[in-house]
């Protein structure tokens, strides 16, 4: 189900800071460099078969997680990036099992890479960077939607989880 906005969608937005992609690729890079200034003493296995499946598993659900939110998105011709007014809610597809595919899709791929890298703090960084997506981008986004949709996103969000 799409629910669209009354009229003019305007020029409202979430008000994000830091776009999602930027967040996730700005905590890799910090990561990997923390990784060679800083090196863990965490030994990560080196069984390359393992390590490559598992990254590569990770990666391509990642992957595939981010294309399906972004095209339900293209699809119900509301704009991608957080940084423009929703026009539509989309309820269906991918978002009537997650309402964060995206984010979710992010996060995995940024776990693939880390296993793929064998990065120690890469994995450590994992947990900040959920919870900096969770209360620097999320919970900024859920307040914009439930004052712009109201009772129809509230009713989604009973429906459908966050995550998964």
């Amino acid at each position: 189900m799409q629910i669209p906005t009354e009229g003019d969608p305007g020029t409202e937005t979430a008000g994000i800071l830091l776009r999602p992609p930027l967040l996730v690729l700005g905590w890799l890079v910090l990561a990997h460099l923390l990784d060679h200034l800083f090196p863990l003493a965490i030994d990560i296995p080196e069984n390359h078969v393992l390590r490559h499946t598992v990254s590569g598993a990770l990666t391509l659900v990642g992957i595939t997680l981010l294309v399906a939110g972004m095209s339900n998105f293209v699809r119900a011709g509301t704009p991608v990036p957080s940084n423009q007014p929703t026009r539509t809610l989309v309820t269906t597809g991918i978002h009537g099992w997650s309402r964060n595919p995206i984010y979710l899709g992010m996060l995995l791929f940024y776990l693939g890479v880390g296993v793929l890298l064998r990065g120690a703090w890469i994995l450590v960084l994992l947990l900040p960077l959920i919870i900096a997506l969770r209360y620097g981008v999320i919970a900024k986004e859920e307040a914009y939607l439930a004052g712009r949709f109201g009772d129809a996103y509230d009713d989604y969000k009973v429906r459908v989880r966050r995550w998964l």
